[in-house]
């Protein structure tokens, strides 16, 4: 995958977590490379898109995990998570 193909991937993802945030009314800040969402109870989870790798990074109070595109779809080698069921797991914990 190129640069700009990752690159405007991982745009599309952000987007769709966004609209996913603003339906959940949850707040979040965005500086089109890293996503800070702040939960109700204090905690944070980060969102970041990680360039050299071609990866997106989401990280959490319970861990780290990387996603790759494959398949369609932004996929986690280590624990066969999806990123978007990531998130929304750990916004609901």
């Amino acid at each position: 995958m190129t640069e700009s193909e990752y690159i405007a991937l991982a745009k599309e993802a952000f987007s769709a977590i966004e609209e996913m945030l603003d339906e959940r009314e949850i707040d979040y800040s965005n500086n089109d490379a890293v996503m800070e969402i702040e939960l109700d109870n204090g905690s944070k989870i980060i969102v970041n898109r990680h360039l050299p790798n071609r990866e997106i990074w989401l990280a959490a109070k319970s861990g780290g995990f990387h996603y790759v595109w494959q398949d369609g779809r932004w996929f986690s080698i280590r624990d066969g998570s999806e990123l978007f069921g990531k998130l929304v797991a750990l916004l609901d914990n």
